[in-house]
């Protein structure tokens, strides 16, 4: 019944809006085994979409079709214009919905879109599109306690006819979004990981920016890592290769032996909400002093914990790091360390309303 609602009103050449589609007041459920969720695409009722064109962003609407139709000719094909976000959605206890920190989500939007000559996306546009996608697909927010959420994938690509090295002449802004599970199979459990002789990305290159080029350079070193059996790879810098930059598509922080929670400081690496949210939970909540610094790859003795951290994963603790032809074991590699675990729960509790968030880091959907 719901989707018949949104197909008529689509038919009659009315937006989706979010009003539209609550005046409809129908319930819908769906059959999922919300444990059993993996990091996977699952194909939602409706997404967002806005074109800008003549120099400014249109209103945008909620769409049915998950099928993009672009010009053969666009930037986002031939010369990699375009950049992506991601950030959940979390049902708490009593029912309602969090968006975690969607404002930041917005800001470093708004910072690759300026890296690579596309309009950058309002705030505010940003974050009315997310509430728009999430109470369109609330159905598809896990349930509380299932230790799943509904991932949210914001995007901007250059559109429209082009065939030089320029910028295009359209782009458009999208958010789909698709309930998942943990993004390694094994969840909150310790894997290892191998240095990688690739470089991420270029010293002064798009390392910070979330752009699709920094991924598709990555999964040739991903591939190889998994074939030797390890869950990724750690990139060190790329102008010296001494220093730890970036655990595959997540940050790095460890915890040196007196307590104090570290996390690489690059131009090259890309900045993490998760990470920074971390940060603040070490030092305001579990106390902890926190530094922000080169970690050096021959110094993995000075911590007795270490970890991967970002949106998809939040935490992946990290069993050992294999370099040089030996692996160096934090913590264990079969049980999560202490403080890791503190961290994890900490930020879990943020997110899930169940922990007091610091002020402006929960937006309510519902």
């Amino acid at each position: 019944m719901e989707k018949v609602c949104s197909t008529i009103m689509t038919r009659k050449g009315l937006p989706v809006s979010n009003t539209n589609f609550r005046r409809c007041n129908v319930s819908k459920k769906v059959d999922i085994d919300w444990g059993k969720l993996r990091f996977d695409y699952m194909k939602t009722d409706l997404r967002y979409v806005s074109i800008w064109d003549n120099g400014k962003w249109d209103d945008g609407k909620l769409v049915e079709d998950n099928k993009l139709t672009i010009s053969e000719a666009s930037t986002a094909l031939h010369y990699g214009q375009q950049c992506f976000e991601g950030l959940k959605a979390y049902r708490t206890k009593d029912g309602s919905i969090n968006l975690f920190r969607p404002d930041e989500n917005a800001k470093r939007m708004a910072k690759s879109c300026e890296r690579v000559l596309m309009p950058e996306v309002p705030v505010d546009k940003f974050i009315d599109a997310c509430i728009q996608v999430v109470k369109a697909n609330e159905h598809y927010v896990p349930p509380y306690g299932s230790g799943a959420t509904l991932y949210l994938r914001p995007f901007v690509i250059g559109i429209g006819d082009n065939i030089g090295v320029k910028p295009a002449p359209q782009f458009m802004f999208c958010i789909f979004c698709v309930p998942v599970g943990p993004y390694f199979a094994g969840g909150m459990a310790p894997v290892n990981f191998t240095t990688s002789d690739f470089d991420r990305a270029a010293p002064y290159g798009t390392g910070a920016a979330k752009v699709g080029g920094n991924y598709a350079g990555s999964m040739m070193p991903h591939e190889l890592a998994v074939k030797q059996g390890f869950a990724d790879c750690i990139y060190l810098d790329p102008a010296t290769h001494t220093k730890i930059e970036e655990v595959g598509a997540a940050n790095f922080f460890g915890i040196t032996k007196d307590d104090v929670f570290v996390t690489p400081k690059s131009p090259s690496i890309l900045p993490s909400i998760t990470k920074y949210s971390l940060l603040h939970v070490a030092e305001h909540y579990l106390k902890l002093k926190v530094e922000e610094r080169d970690v050096l790859i021959d110094n993995l003795d000075e911590f007795k914990e270490a970890g991967a951290c970002g949106t998809a994963a939040v935490i992946t603790p990290i069993g050992g790091i294999q370099y040089k032809g030996k692996l160096h074991v934090f913590h264990s590699e079969t049980e999560v360390g202490p403080v890791t675990k503190d961290l994890y729960n900490t930020l879990y509790d943020i997110q899930f309303g169940d922990v007091e968030a610091p002020e402006g880091w929960i937006v309510k959907v519902k």
